[in-house]
């Protein structure tokens, strides 16, 4: 039967198995097996590397952390995850009543607003639910993203394969029922490429949302901290106050440099001193002013409050949702605790303290209406003043740094995806992988913040901008939650109703009252969000069309063997590696290369740099190979696959270990070939052993590492789109920003670039 009908009737075998209902978890989890061998089988006769070698039994599926441990990072999150949520009581009430207390049962009403918030929001909605939509342990937006990618094919660069599925983080454990409605929508996302650009574009949105976070946190945080200053001394002035945030701001990024694990163990203890600070004070102020605002866990407040106030109390949610900024960062820094962990401590310590700050400083509203613009330093007993201040100045930095460091990994997320331009990234630690420093990144963000400082002065338009970028980023969570619900953990439909109507319908209202205040100072995070849009948009359509183009005109598996045996090409001593970020065949680049240079390695390995969308590949399978026959050419085609948190710059050399798994693949592929006959076995053995002595004589002859350096511009006859986009704005960003060597920490003096002219 020849092969193009197999694959047909194969397909629909396959179909059919998605299609059924089975009644029995037995029956179904057969049919899902059953499939993926088939899908297999299908795939693997086209796939460019044919390989039962690749298949690794180990799950990495480790025992679950200990309590002890448990706990131990329970106390750790506290001074990394929560720092900008816990510095929140600083600055909440006075931008909620910008224009003072006109009713003394306001504050009920905004006081149940804010418990009822922060109990949906963070507790609720991301503590209980949105931390078990992590990615093998990491979370943020991109998490969310690369979990709907692996389930459905809404990515858009074509280079799925079937091999990427057996790599240990790769697999999803799905539930088995309501198979229908997830299978719908997983086709249509598949179908509809308008689908697939939106996908990106709003994870790319949040994205820019969080890093906007990132420059404004620091700025609000220092600046409301530093301005409790004034209370103890009169004489000075809110400019001052604007100069010494200034340079707090500075020494924080000049800082960063040295990496946040050499100050982290001092990140605890500081945050546990601040929220015992806060909750003991709220309680003591609780006591001593007004023990009746307990009144406003009943929500009959918060309909009094807005038929009192009307727009203003709609206007005031702009306010009021400053109660949870940070939260996103319980989601985002998971990946460096475990979800066990990050719920004990919001729990045990974060909440309850939070509750009882705001709950005391609304009692001491009640008695002391007119001092609502400084409600945090006025609350304090004078005698611990000074201590808190201290306390409120390293709370700040610290919820600041946490924030810096986030955006730091994001970027490196958006980098790996094809998002971002090629930036430098340094690791502060070997003891932990996502503790990044991203040089121009910081610098960027520096500059941003001493201009926001300086150019607002106040926290009031600031906590405006900051608002419109917290609920922005919560709001496309959900959205993308909403995704998961239905077509990965296959929830009931009344629970996925329930969350949209109660948790959705809060941040919509949150959203139209931040957007309400975008001409006082609310525009900001969105025109930075623009400029961050912009620029990953450039550099990932370029991306992607780069990729097409490659496909397009990749060489033939005979055209390689043609220009591999032709006889007039002089074949040196040594092993030459030949980059690409093709994954389906030889890049066209290569045929450019033979044709002025006339000469070949003894060794040829085409390596094919790959992003999965997971946040890890382990060491051991992240090499996939293919030998281009006949094999005395020596010529080989390699995968190598990374997470989007991986680090690529290891500490053991890329080129020794790319050797290592070439030499366990020749052993692979020369025993599956054999039969079991003893006298074939040993001339196996000596096949293996000849060919060993020939990889490991041409790795010792010389690595020679071959760049292709493209020239991309704008095709002949293009419109003006098109122009600007490639040869103004792409070619700009490629010239002023890292180069593919330095990102792979390729030796200079063993390097080899290869020019070529794209035309797109």
């Amino acid at each position: 039967m020849p092969v193009e009908e197999d694959h047909d009737v194969v397909v629909v075998d396959v179909e059919k198995i998605e299609n059924s209902n089975e009644e029995t978890e037995q029956q179904e989890a057969s049919d899902v097996m059953e499939k993926k061998q088939l899908s297999s089988k299908i795939l693997r006769r086209y796939d460019s590397l044919e390989l039962a070698s690749q298949r690794f039994s180990g799950t990495h599926a480790a025992k679950g952390p200990s309590m002890c441990l448990i706990l131990q990072l329970a106390f750790q999150s506290i001074g990394i995850v929560y720092g900008d949520i816990g510095t929140s009581p600083l600055y909440v009430y006075s931008s909620t009543f910008t224009d003072g207390i006109k009713n003394n049962d306001d504050i009920l009403g905004v006081l149940s607003l804010i418990l009822y918030t922060i109990t949906l929001i963070p507790l609720i909605k991301y503590v209980f639910v949105v931390l078990k939509a992590n990615d093998n342990g990491d979370g943020g937006t991109f998490a969310l993203y690369s979990l709907i990618c692996r389930y459905a094919k809404v990515g858009l660069i074509p280079n799925q394969q079937v091999e990427d599925a057996d790599v240990s983080n790769y697999q999803l454990e799905l539930p088995n029922n309501r198979q229908k409605r997830a299978s719908k929508l997983k086709c249509a996302l598949e179908k509809s490429h308008f689908m697939k650009l939106f996908l990106l574009f709003a994870t790319m949105l949040g994205t820019s949302m969080v890093i906007g976070d990132g420059v404004l946190t620091p700025c609000i945080s220092v600046l409301s901290a530093v301005g409790g200053i004034k209370q103890a001394a009169t004489n000075i002035n809110n400019d001052v106050v604007v100069l010494i945030s200034v340079a707090i701001l500075v020494c924080l990024f000049m800082a960063q440099r040295f990496g946040t694990d050499k100050v982290g163990y001092t990140f605890a203890p500081i945050i546990c001193i601040w929220f015992a600070f806060i909750a003991g004070i709220g309680l003591y102020n609780f006591i001593k002013y007004d023990p009746s605002v307990i009144k406003a866990v009943n929500p009959k407040y918060i309909v009094d409050y807005f038929i009192r106030n009307k727009k203003d109390a709609w206007i005031s949610l702009g306010g009021v949702v400053l109660a949870i900024t940070g939260t996103e960062a319980l989601f985002a820094d998971v990946g460096h605790f475990t979800v066990p962990s990050v719920q004990i401590s919001m729990c045990s310590v974060t909440y309850p303290a939070l509750i009882l700050a705001y709950v005391g400083q609304a009692s001491f509203l009640r008695k002391h209406n007119d001092l609502v613009s400084d409600t945090f330093y006025k609350s304090i007993p004078g005698k611990l003043y000074w201590p808190m201040f201290v306390i409120a100045v390293m709370a700040a930095i610290i919820a600041s740094q946490a924030m810096i460091s986030g955006t730091f990994s994001i970027i490196q997320q958006s980098l790996s995806l094809g998002c971002f331009p090629r930036v430098q990234i340094v690791h502060t630690s070997s003891k932990h992988e996502g503790q990044v420093y991203i040089p121009e990144i910081n610098y960027i963000l520096m500059i941003a913040c001493i201009a926001i400082t300086v150019g607002f002065k106040t926290t009031t338009k600031i906590g405006n901008a900051y608002g419109i970028a917290v609920v922005f980023v919560m709001t496309l969570t959900s959205a993308f939650l909403v995704l998961i619900m239905i077509m990965i953990w296959k929830t009931h439909i009344l629970l996925i109703i329930s969350y949209v109507l109660i948790i959705g319908s809060v941040e919509v209202v949150y959203l139209s009252s931040v957007l309400y205040k975008f001409d006082q100072g609310g525009y900001l995070p969105l025109a930075f969000a623009a400029v961050l849009m912009f620029i990953m948009y450039v550099w990932n359509n370029v991306y992607r069309r780069k990729y097409y183009y490659e496909l397009d005109h990749k060489i033939s598996a005979e055209k390689v063997k043609e220009i591999a045996c032709n006889t007039s090409l002089c074949r040196l001593p040594g092993l030459a590696m030949f980059y690409s970020e093709l994954v389906q065949g030889v890049p066209p680049i290569f045929k450019h290369y033979v044709a002025n240079v006339p000469a070949l390695h003894s060794l040829l390995i085409f390596v094919s740099i790959k992003s999965l969308p997971i946040s890890k590949v382990p060491t051991e399978e992240r090499f996939l190979f293919r030998r281009v026959h006949p094999k005395e050419l020596n010529v080989f085609r390699c995968v190598v696959r990374y997470g989007y948190t991986d680090v690529r710059n290891e500490e053991e050399p890329f080129e020794k270990l790319l050797v290592e798994r070439l030499k366990q693949f020749i052993v692979d592929e020369f025993w599956k070939s054999q039969n079991g006959d003893d006298q074939e076995e040993v001339k196996v053995q000596e096949e293996i052993e000849k060919e060993i002595e020939r990889v490991e004589k041409a790795s010792q002859d010389g690595v020679v590492h071959l760049i292709g350096e493209n020239e991309i511009v704008a095709c002949k006859g293009a419109n003006i789109g098109k122009r600007i986009l490639i040869d103004y704005a792409y070619n700009f960003l490629k010239k002023n920003l890292r180069q593919s060597e330095k990102l792979f920490d390729i030796p200079h003096k063993r390097m080899v670039k290869v020019g070529m002219t794209y035309e797109l």
